[in-house]
């Protein structure tokens, strides 16, 4: 019998054999495209929101590139489309049962990301935040 720790590992057809497994690469390459997390977030906290609110809410965001995430993740399965054929149509994005599975992962992310900004904060390794305008009235 061949040494466990030399033991050939099985990859599943189709996927390449790299150090992060098949299934865990797939998710991050789709959770880690740009704007993707951001939509997801906005759509985790208001709940089910128009296209054109969130768009408003994903500054910085094209129409063009919010669409095709929103397609990517309406196939994946991450948030459905309800369309109301209205005038103008009313397009409506939400998250479904499969981000509902996600959501203790993301609070977690919530929290350990708040952990750790307040730790840089106070270790001097975030850039300097501008003044407020109250605080250039006490100068």
């Amino acid at each position: 019998m061949a040494h466990p720790m030399k033991m050939k590992k099985t990859v599943p057809p189709g996927c390449p054999e790299t150090p992060i497994p098949c299934a865990t690469g797939g998710l991050l390459a789709i959770l880690t495209r740009p704007w993707t997390m951001h939509i997801l977030w906005v759509l985790g906290h208001d709940g089910p929101t128009r296209f054109g609110v969130l768009r408003r809410k994903t500054t910085g965001i094209s129409s063009r590139v919010l669409a095709e995430r929103l397609r990517m993740l309406e196939a994946r399965g991450f948030v459905y489309r309800k369309y109301e054929a209205t005038i103008p149509p009313a397009v409506t994005y939400g998250l479904t049962s499969r981000m509902g599975e996600m959501r203790p992962v993301l609070e977690q992310l919530d929290r350990l990301a708040g952990i750790w900004y307040e730790e840089d904060r106070r270790a001097g390794r975030l850039p300097a935040e501008p003044e407020t305008e109250e605080e250039e009235a006490k100068r």
